[in-house]
């Protein structure tokens, strides 16, 4: 099967992205899965640098617009571009929520919500395995 939301040209048959996956991986970005809190890599980093998703290599968070929101998730305040991020409503779980894709390849990175700091009041909150930190890119800044 091949994901049909994926816009910009990173779509793979279900058999390769499990390939290309750890278990936790695939469950967490391919089937939409979260990570327990307080167990991911990037939780509590303060390492800078340009997050990417795991999954494809688009660049999604810069290390400056991370906080610590005590969620036990690595939380920013807005993407890098917006348009690298898509926002859909979700209504699992028997909960009202953003769900926040990669817009290269369709991958599930978490939720977005209405409670994070100023100036923008949004609270990005991201699966650290859905991540990848590249520490030499530190000049992304919006």
């Amino acid at each position: 099967m091949v994901f049909p939301d994926q816009k910009l040209g990173v779509s793979k048959a279900d058999e390769e992205w499990k390939k290309s996956l750890t278990p936790e991986q695939y469950e967490v970005c391919r089937r939409k899965g979260t990570e327990l809190p307080f167990s991911g890599e990037y939780y509590n980093s303060k390492e800078e640098g340009v997050y990417k998703c795991v999954c494809c290599g688009n660049e999604l968070f810069s290390s400056d617009n991370k906080f610590d929101s005590g969620t036990g998730w690595p939380s920013f305040t807005q993407p890098i571009k917006f348009e690298n991020v898509e926002r859909k409503l979700d209504l699992g779980h028997g909960m009202i929520r953003k769900e926040v894709k990669c817009t290269r390849c369709g991958a599930h990175l978490g939720h977005v919500f209405d409670d994070g700091p100023a100036p923008t009041r949004k609270r990005y909150c991201i699966n650290s395995i859905a991540l990848n930190l590249d520490k030499d890119n530190k000049e992304k800044k919006i």
